[in-house]
């Protein structure tokens, strides 16, 4: 794309596009690549600028593709691939990473029960409202938010950012100048909300902190219930009524999400122990919980699978209830290693691998165009190229990466990106054309293999034919 023509420039992004260009020896996956890496910067940050009560403060609104919002988790995963070229607080870069921190926390702190967001007054945008009748507890106000589903992910993708840019720049005093602190509160607080179960110990209904109604085709639109969901045990997990995919959950307790959730309240805890203005007591706090969900998860997530091996539940009541799938959407089961909550070499991550990776899993697609996990968000049949990206992401084996690779640049139909899923028997058939996060994804997947399996990168990745004559 035309450097005119970007909504961001970045030198250190550049650079390593050019690095790669000299590693890559099969010209379709370069392109790809080159297409891929800089989508979210190329496309998607809407518009950058400052709060209007701090001329110090930095925001970000960075659109999800192409829908104009901003969904927490969305642009955290978009923005994260870059921590492969950021390395200190004065890249280029870091003004982005710290502009969507900032503003992902006000997010958190105005309407923490939601996902996706309007731009930002000082941006002059105008809301763009999706149309949609919904009755929420807690309300929101419409011209902030933009949809109000409550994913647990999003709390770990504010901390999965924040924690890569800490890690990459070692910026300390950026997270205790503006409104990183209270976000962190607003996330413990609202997590510690949904954690209590349906019924006391006296066997008294406790009203849920969190209920969502919406008029839909679609009955993973709205939640059961009156809008409260399926009933939950006490687990001492963090309910998750709505998955990564926007999709209603089946059990409330979303295995992935909260493996998300442990592993970076533990990581950013590091941060808020230093910062000399944190309350007291808060990063220990933030270790308790990350504690308590890994106990929880051990304790109710590891079942029996369909081999009779353990494995890891998608999701659970606590009650016995339990749903063996994957979903594409990261976080995912699949995903765990990618994630930092385990080594991949794990036996029950192993077994879950398996069983997810295979016809056991309702929702792996495959076909002669591509093999992957799908999701109920679109339908049977349509896998998601993410997830034979994030497969790939999570592999050793060169012959299985190579055949995610290989798969992924078959199935773009022509286009140079990425879709969100694609028929497993038809490359023509696809969702969305522009979906930022998974080309972002692949781009540092390529970056990954740099390091990770640089000779992969020499693999001739075209398609051969045998003559017949």
């Amino acid at each position: 794309m035309p450097r005119q023509c970007r909504t961001f420039n970045s030198t250190r992004i550049e650079d390593a596009i050019n690095q790669l260009k000299r590693e890559i020896y099969d010209p379709d996956l370069f392109r790809l690549f080159e297409n891929t890496f800089p989508n979210t910067l190329d496309t998607a940050i809407k518009w950058r600028g400052v709060a209007a009560n701090n001329s110090q403060e930095e925001l970000a609104f960075v659109i999800t593709g192409d829908i104009n919002a901003m969904w927490v988790r969305d642009s955290a995963n978009q923005i994260a691939p870059y921590k492969t070229v950021l390395q200190n607080k004065s890249d280029d870069l870091a003004s982005v990473f710290r502009g969507v921190i900032n503003l992902q926390a006000r997010y958190l702190i105005i309407s923490p029960y939601c996902n996706a967001f309007q731009p930002p007054p000082e941006s002059g945008m105008k809301p763009d409202y999706n149309g949609g009748t919904y009755s929420v507890t807690p309300s929101y106000d419409r011209n902030i938010v933009f949809t109000c589903n409550f994913e647990l992910d999003d709390f770990g993708g504010f901390l999965q950012l924040s924690h890569d840019y800490y890690t990459s720049t070692g910026d300390l005093d950026f997270f205790g100048k503006f409104q990183w602190i209270p976000a962190v509160q607003s996330i413990m607080s609202a997590s510690e909300a949904m954690r209590k179960p349906t019924y006391g110990p006296d066997g008294q209904w406790i009203r849920p902190a969190y209920t969502f109604q919406s008029q839909t085709m679609s009955a993973s639109g709205t939640l059961g219930n009156n809008g409260m969901g399926s009933p939950v045990n006490d687990t001492g997990m963090v309910r998750s009524p709505f998955r990564p995919s926007d999709d209603a959950a089946t059990f409330d307790f979303q295995i992935p999400a909260n493996m998300m959730l442990a592993r970076y309240l533990k990581s950013t805890a590091e941060i808020m122990e230093r910062l000399p203005n944190a309350p007291k007591g808060l990063a220990q706090d933030m270790r308790d919980m990350a504690a308590d969900i890994r106990n929880a998860i051990e304790h109710w997530g590891v079942v029996t699978g369909p081999s009779g091996q353990k494995i890891f539940a998608y999701e659970v009541d606590g009650f016995g209830g339990q749903n063996l799938m994957d979903d594409a959407n990261v976080p995912s089961l699949l995903s765990a290693p990618f994630l930092g909550y385990l080594d991949k070499k794990d036996e029950i991550y192993q077994n879950t691998r398996k069983f997810v990776l295979s016809r056991n899993n309702p929702w792996w697609c495959s076909g002669p165009v591509i093999n992957a996990v799908g999701s109920p968000h679109i339908k049977p049949g349509a896998a998601w190229p993410m997830a034979s990206i994030m497969r790939a992401m999570t592999s050793d084996n060169d012959m299985e990466i190579i055949t995610a690779i290989r798969e992924v640049l078959t199935s773009t139909d022509g286009y140079g990106l990425i879709h969100e899923s694609v028929n497993s028997f038809n490359a023509g058939d696809w969702t969305r054309q522009w979906f930022t996060w998974a080309n972002g994804l692949f781009g540092q997947l390529i970056m990954d293999l740099s390091q990770r399996k640089p000779y992969i990168l020499r693999e001739s990745f075209q398609p051969f034919f045998i003559d017949k004559e």
